[in-house]
């Protein structure tokens, strides 16, 4: 049986908590991890290194309270879906009435990258609703740009306040909806300058010999492994299921590499294209997903003339 705001509710009860003050964190993060774990509830934590210390410092000896690697978990968004959803897995077959998580993504996710995070915000609604989760997503007031905020109110049904109420947010928009929307996408400052490559309708052989003819000044083996993955998913998409022509861009500088692969489409139909496999995927279906966990930003972007997706390996938030 399901305890505290959540009780009676079916699937992920998602809120933000809004704060203006290490101690207005406190005091809506430490009731909602005691409370579960006098419930015998799974209560964890995956906060940055200032508030991991903040709240073990302000939690009892021994609380039972679980720390997460915030890092880890939040390196890319449809990476940290499917690892939560392995987590919450495991901890219902172990049992589980109700795994409470409060969690806050990284400063870099308000930058440049924050399109894919507000996604996964949005996303989060139903790629966790297959599991009793309550969980709260800390966002400082004070240190989140007003923009971001915006989105916050509009990806999450419900905020938590200090003062122990969980409010609905009015403006709370269903992810089908959300996700279908154009999002403002920032231009990378290396896409100011001529591309040093430009393929029209490549095979994705083709492409994948463009990154690795140039990517290797830029980037690790590693990286540019992955983003030789990505690239031969991205074009093989958009020959299977866009329309020509089929335009492949590569800028590279600044320790990161820039592709951008566009058609004449209209993109992906999913909304939840890249964060999630699409249902019932085959290996030859999953192309955008396994892009998104192998880039450090993607971007989706729809114009009069087509469809782009933008990949980015190496850091996206340098600035230009």
């Amino acid at each position: 049986m399901r305890t505290g705001a959540a009780a009676g509710h079916a699937g992920h009860f998602h809120e933000a908590a809004l704060y203006d003050s290490p101690e207005e964190l406190l005091a809506v993060v430490l009731p909602f991890l005691l409370d579960g774990v006098a419930a015998g509830e799974p209560s964890m934590v995956s906060f940055g290194e200032r508030h991991t210390a903040l709240l073990r410092a302000a939690l009892p000896p021994r609380s039972g309270v679980t720390f997460l690697d915030g890092g880890d978990v939040y390196a890319r968004p449809s990476a940290a879906i499917r690892s939560y959803r392995q987590l919450l897995a495991d901890q219902v077959a172990a049992g589980a009435r109700q795994i409470r998580i409060v969690g806050e993504l990284p400063p870099a996710a308000f930058g440049r990258t924050w399109d894919w995070w507000g996604r996964y915000e949005s996303a989060a609604n139903h790629a966790y609703d297959d599991f009793p989760l309550w969980s709260m997503c800390a966002y400082g007031t004070r240190s989140t740009p007003p923009e971001v905020l915006a989105d916050v109110v509009r990806t999450h049904p419900r905020t938590a306040t200090a003062d122990g109420r969980h409010l609905p947010n009015e403006v709370y928009t269903a992810p089908e909806v959300y996700l279908r929307e154009p999002r403002p996408v920032t231009p990378d400052p290396l896409q100011r300058g001529t591309p040093l490559v430009e393929l029209v309708d490549p095979t994705p052989a083709r492409a994948r010999a463009a990154v690795r003819a140039v990517a290797p000044e830029h980037l690790s083996a590693d990286e540019v492994d992955d983003l030789s993955v990505a690239v031969s998913e991205t074009v093989t998409n958009a020959l299977r299921h866009g329309r020509p022509p089929v335009r492949f861009r590569l800028w590279a500088g600044d320790g990161r590499v820039v592709v951008t692969v566009g058609d004449a489409g209209t993109g992906p139909t999913d909304p939840y294209a890249g964060l999630l496999p699409a249902r019932g995927a085959t290996s030859g279906g999953l192309g955008l997903w396994i892009t998104y966990q192998s880039c450090d930003h993607v971007a989706m972007q729809r114009g009069p003339d087509g469809f782009t997706l933008r990949l980015i390996t190496g850091d996206p938030n340098v600035a230009g």
